[in-house]
């Protein structure tokens, strides 16, 4: 162990994830934030039959209902959002935004609700009111003036609901463009081109019913207590029954070590928790790639010793490919699975055995899958792995990609895709009378690009903090500022607004937690959860001000005041989001009585195929990948190279910091944090505490993060991890999986040096 020194906001965290700690980080959110007598009723809403979706993860709803539905980093999400602070147009009056620019992304947010529609004014630099009607003529206005409809991106966050999503689709589509870029690109495209060259759909196959049969369980990639939290309790409850819980992360996690349900009144009487992983094996960085084909080689030794291994039937029956796979499998030698993984052949061989026991098995995985140069390949093994041994179309097993965003999987399907099928097009021409482009779009990155070379001129954002998700903040922030357009729909103030184009638009929305009242009266808007469970949400709350319109009343706004001659009834779908479900019911499969459907307590949940052993691939079957090699990027690197992981802190989700502590990794009040493993640390003379510089291994330019102070941690070695998105400077803006577009965030290959700035004081000392 390198010698420890104590470092300023450094201090281990000795609790489990959940438990006492979480019900004090929820009561601080509540007091920080929202009216303390409303609070407790708005968050006994959440994730009910009659209240509204969480706003956080999309992780499903229990079907025996508990007290509460929600979790600590789900409070935060709400009271984020019902918070009682404001942005007013006098507090535009009184900062810049050259001033604003100079806040933390924390700081900006902090600052409250947005409360009426704004207008950069380049001349006193500040936003200023308008009225509605004046900014949806000035946007329809700049956009019909464009030479074409392609220079326009069109960005949806995760959290958008089915109906905004829907018309914000069939406005692209009609003005002209398939550009699409959303925050699915940047997390689990991969997935979402992975999975349907496998299976015939780019969605998971299991639901919660699955959890509660399931022999096993192998976690890969993902980090549940910070990412999608309301998953520990489905974990926890996994756990308890003795059902094994095998984890391949790089970073020790709290919430895959030990979790204490708060809704478990033992647990928090005795201060107890409930172990989680039965095995924890820390993968390198990048090595998950090597791990599965490890771990699938033992399966292949295994049948060939004692047979009855993998399931023949199955795979004579339902699957191609296999002979190609074998062949590879046979092919990659011990040695360098073990040097490309970071772990040792024994314990590949002992996940093989134990996947071997198992009956019915799960795998679940997040972006520590889909977030390298091979995400799209990576998905595939996974889903190679559960072919071998049958593990689709029965209970208890199936494949379990983690979505993010509440309703991102929801968004791609009612159609926010850059890809669109020849199917939907045609449905949409149907439908609605006009002809939709066919040519593919852009994908997020894409999107940048065309605003860095010039040939995209506005951008479009339903929510999100576009720039800022994206790598490469040294291209990506200058590109914002030479647009001609960029328009912003949001509840709270980000970065991305701040870089304003030649003119810029602030359009505040109502939020998930508050009441939407259009003519017909109430309304409520549908999610798609990870599981494809489509379900209503209704908020109850008073809007934070008269001034707010609704999602699908702005989107539908702008298209009416960009499309004069439009096909669609745009303002007459607003005022009953029945008419919009209704339209979604005609163009996209499997929402057949929709709106009779959502009114019962639940909801639905879309076809999947592949849970009745059918496979919509073009052979009928699903088909086993060949990956080729063991490597997850594309350069070979030298020995001094670290791995470098991006990462989100507990106090964190997505972009939006609640708040500057990382409680589980024992952070707190900071986020200059590098962490290394003692080894790595020691092999380059460094020590717990020093300050260090990053610099990315790149042909093409210099990307450097100066000053981090660098923290000793239990992660794997030759592994490294940043938070997110400060560590983005590291990211090359075209360091991305070809096959999804999707940047490579968990995987980025850098130099870590003494930084510039410790040497003198070091030299004094």
């Amino acid at each position: 162990m390198s010698k420890r020194r104590d470092v300023p906001g450094i201090r281990p965290y000795g609790g489990p994830a959940g438990g006492w700690g979480a019900l004090k980080a929820t009561a601080q959110a509540v007091r920080q934030q929202m009216d303390r007598i409303e609070a407790p009723i708005v968050l006994l809403r959440t994730n009910q039959p009659t209240g509204f979706d969480c706003p956080g993860c999309a992780w499903p709803d229990k079907e025996h209902r508990s007290t509460f539905q929600f979790c600590e980093n789900g409070a935060k999400a709400v009271t984020w959002e019902a918070t009682t602070k404001r942005v007013t147009p006098e507090f535009f009056e009184k900062n810049t935004v050259s001033s604003l620019l100079r806040l933390s992304d924390f700081e900006l947010e902090g600052m409250g609700r947005l409360t009426h529609p704004m207008a950069y004014d380049r001349a006193t630099d500040t936003f200023r009111a308008v009225s509605w009607d004046q900014a949806f003529e000035r946007i329809g206005a700049v956009l019909r003036g464009l030479s074409s409809p392609d220079q326009v991106e069109f960005y949806t966050s995760g959290r958008a609901s089915n109906e905004a999503a829907y018309l914000f689709q069939l406005y692209a589509r009609e003005f002209g463009t398939n550009n699409f870029p959303d925050c699915s690109n940047m997390c689990h495209e991969p997935t979402s081109v992975g999975l349907p060259r496998s299976i015939g759909i780019g969605k998971g196959t299991v639901s919660l019913a699955d959890f509660e049969e399931t022999e096993l369980i192998i976690s890969i990639g993902h980090n549940p207590g910070t990412n999608h939290p309301r998953m520990m309790g489905t974990l926890h409850e996994a756990a308890r029954r003795k059902v094994p819980i095998i984890v391949f992360n790089p970073l020790r996690e709290r919430a895959l070590e030990r979790f204490a349900d708060p809704q478990n009144l033992i647990e928090m009487a005795t201060y107890g928790s409930t172990p989680i992983a039965s095995s924890y094996l820390q993968v390198r960085a990048g090595g998950d790639a090597a791990a599965l084909k490890g771990i699938m080689k033992a399966l292949l030794d295994m049948e060939a010793e004692t047979g009855g291994v993998l399931d023949r039937d199955f795979i004579a029956a339902h699957t191609e490919g296999f002979d190609a796979l074998a062949a590879d499998l046979l092919a990659t030698q011990w040695p360098d699975i073990e040097k490309e993984s970071g772990l040792a052949r024994a314990d590949l061989e002992g996940v093989a055995h134990a996947y071997a026991r198992s009956k019915a098995t799960i795998v679940t995985y997040g972006m520590g899958i889909t977030q390298h140069n091979t995400g799209t390949a990576n998905v595939r093994l996974i889903a190679d792995l559960l072919l071998m041994r049958g593990n689709f179309g029965k209970p208890g097993a199936g494949i379990c990609p983690l979505r993010g965003h509440s309703n991102v999987q929801g968004n791609r399907t009612v159609g926010i895709t850059e890809k669109p099928s020849g199917e939907f097009l045609a449905r949409i021409e149907d439908v609605f009378g006009f002809s939709p482009p066919h040519a593919h779009g852009h994908d997020a990155v894409k999107a940048m690009q065309a605003m860095i070379d010039g040939s995209a001129k506005a951008l479009i954002c339903l929510g999100g903090n576009f720039a800022v998700a994206l790598p490469d903040p040294e291209l990506s922030f200058p590109a914002m500022g030479m647009l001609d357009l960029s328009v912003h729909v949001g509840t709270k103030l980000n970065r991305s607004h701040l870089l304003v184009a030649k003119e810029t638009f602030l359009l505040p929305c109502l939020g998930r937690t508050e009441l939407d009242m259009q003519e017909s009266g109430a309304q409520s808007v549908t999610v798609e959860d990870s599981m494809s469970m489509v379900h209503a949400s209704a908020g109850k709350l008073k809007p934070a001000s008269e001034h707010l319109r609704s999602e699908p009343a702005i989107v539908a706004g702008m298209a009416s005041a960009t499309l004069p001659d439009s096909k669609v009834a745009w303002l007459d779908l607003v005022a009953d989001y029945d008419r919009i479900r209704g339209l979604i019911e005609r163009t996209v499969p499997g929402f057949d009585g929709y709106n009779a459907r959502i009114r019962v307590p639940g909801g639905f949940r879309l076809p999947l195929p592949p849970t009745e052993r059918k496979w919509e691939t073009p052979s009928g079957k699903a088909v086993f990948s060949v990956f080729r090699g063991l490597r997850e990027s594309y350069d070979a690197w030298d020995d001094d190279v670290l791995r470098l992981v991006t990462i989100r802190s507990h106090d964190q989700y997505n972009t939006t910091i609640y708040a500057m502590d990382d409680r589980y990794r024992g952070v707190f009040g900071r986020r200059d944090i590098l962490f290394m493993n003692a080894a790595d640390l020691a092999a380059r003379g460094l020590e717990h505490g020093d300050l260090v510089d990053i610099e990315t291994i790149s042909a093409d330019r210099a990307l450097r993060l100066p000053g981090i102070t660098v923290v000793e941690y239990d992660i794997a070695r030759g592994s490294a991890a940043a938070y997110y998105p400060e560590a983005n400077v590291l990211v090359p803006l075209d360091y991305i999986d070809e096959d999804s577009g999707t940047p490579s965030y968990k995987s980025i290959p850098v130099r870590v040096l003494r930084s510039r700035a410790d040497r003198p004081e070091r030299e004094a000392a």
